[in-house]
């Protein structure tokens, strides 16, 4: 485990060293599974586009799902990094073991909604009668067995805390190998076998999830926060059902919240204009690699400041949550010099048509400015969720989806007919408010002038 010396005075260099080798391997984990969820659409595409939008929307609500499985996942990271840097391993294992059984009856009670309604769920998303036949044939593969997808999560999630980022990305690596594989097999055929179509792309997902739930609970037995979900019953660790749900509710409420505000200013954008909304996604779909970075030092942020705060050690804390912010801004600042002079490059990837590329260059030259300011939003969130403050990142994206997202893409970009311009300009404001807000929630709490260290 990188985070054994935890109690340990380190220099400078030694703390950023510690920061890197938790944040690469989550960086190169969150890139692999957005290449393989590239190369998944690709592959369906080649089926017709009622298929892609058929996937499209039964992964949308999908979506809702996972945010709820990686709620408890932060709920139970920020309790077992503290616990773990109190030195009670005990009770790190205790939330484990709970977090676990919350994850899989989750799991379990979303698979018989995604059973007997997936119809109406895919409905209520607007989609036509051919893509709701497709549609929920591939959710109902995808989705009865949601208790693979809640404890792959909940595994994840263990791990990391306990300063094991390594396992996870090796874990991912081999089954989005694997998927890949099991993916064109069972959508194309072989060998004389046709295939099985949209479902083929259903049942490669499930089985690359069973695979994984295995292999990252394999793991969890190996590491020190091992512990059996058949021994001494359930009623042991009872007592960390409250506070496991009290630091996840307002991160899964969080989750909704962006996930509600993208629907509402999707339909604001799609007012704007069909050309529009599609070199909207399409720039999108180029940031998401921009995102990275952020994701992976905001891992490292949580499990550090946890196991601080655990440890008594709150100077440390804020060091630590200062210098991952400082880590991620230089990180991304990067990545938006090359968002601004290879934009037209990455965009030509997407379509031939000029007045596309002029739109998605447009948009990720204001998000390349932007790029400091996610960086410190993504990472003071996960280093406030480390410190068990769940609510502020909640209050953030409420205030900057719903009033600042949401109004600055209607006045910007519909009433003032700045079209693309408005849209992306309306996404940097929000992103540098809430970057500004979560800085000051931060230093205000954790500042070392006023908390004494232990």
């Amino acid at each position: 485990m990188v985070t054994e010396g935890i109690n340990q005075e380190l220099t400078r260099k030694q703390k950023i060293f510690l920061i890197l080798a938790l944040a690469v391997p989550a960086m190169i984990e969150n890139t692999l599974q957005t290449v393989v969820g590239f190369v998944d659409t690709l592959f369906v595409s080649k089926l017709g586009l009622a298929e892609v939008t058929a996937v499209g929307v039964a992964n949308t609500v999908l979506a809702v799902y996972i945010a709820i499985f990686m709620a408890i996942g932060v709920g139970a990271s920020s309790l077992i990094a503290r616990h773990i840097g109190a030195g009670n391993v005990v009770l790190a294992k205790g939330v484990a073991k709970q977090s676990t059984i919350i994850s899989a009856a989750l799991g379990l009670l979303f698979g018989v909604i995604s059973f007997f309604f997936a119809e109406p769920l895919l409905r209520v998303m607007g989609a036509e009668s051919k893509v709701v036949a497709d549609g929920a044939l591939y959710f109902r593969i995808v989705a009865v067995p949601s208790v693979f997808i809640s404890l792959m999560f909940i595994f994840g999630s263990i791990l990391r805390a306990a300063g094991d980022t390594k396992t996870p990305m090796k874990v991912s690596w081999w089954i989005n190998i694997i998927h890949i594989g099991l993916d064109y097999v069972l959508i194309f055929g072989l060998l004389g076998w046709n295939g099985l179509g949209i479902a083929g792309a259903a049942w490669a997902t499930v089985i690359v999830r069973i695979l994984g739930t295995l292999a990252l609970y394999y793991y969890i037995q190996k590491s020190k926060v091992a512990f059996s979900l058949w021994k001494d019953g359930f009623s042991r660790t009872t007592p960390f059902i409250k506070p496991i749900l009290q630091l996840s509710i307002p991160a899964a409420i969080e989750r909704l919240i962006m996930r509600l505000g993208q629907v509402l200013y999707f339909g604001l954008i799609v007012r704007i204009g069909t050309e529009t909304y599609a070199a909207h996604t399409i720039a999108g779909n180029i940031e998401t690699f921009s995102y990275m970075p952020g994701y992976g030092l905001a891992i490292a942020a949580t499990t550090l400041v946890g196991q601080q705060i655990g440890a008594r050690r709150k100077k440390e804390a804020y060091e630590y949550g200062m210098l991952t912010t400082g880590i991620a801004v230089g990180f991304m600042s990067f990545v938006g010099i090359l968002l601004f002079f290879l934009s037209p490059w990455f965009a030509s990837w997407f379509t031939t048509d000029k007045h596309a590329i002029d739109m998605v260059v447009t948009a990720l030259r204001i998000d390349a400015f932007a790029q400091p300011a996610l960086a410190a939003s993504l990472v003071l969130a996960g280093a406030l969720q480390g410190a068990g403050d769940t609510k502020s990142p909640m209050y953030s994206t409420a205030i900057g989806m719903w009033v600042i997202r949401v109004i600055g893409v209607y006045v910007l970009g519909i009433q003032l007919g700045m079209g693309i311009a408005g849209i992306w300009l309306s996404i940097a404001i929000d992103v540098l408010i809430r970057a500004i807000f979560l800085f000051f929630k931060f230093r205000t709490s954790f500042h070392p002038s006023k908390l004494k260290s232990h």
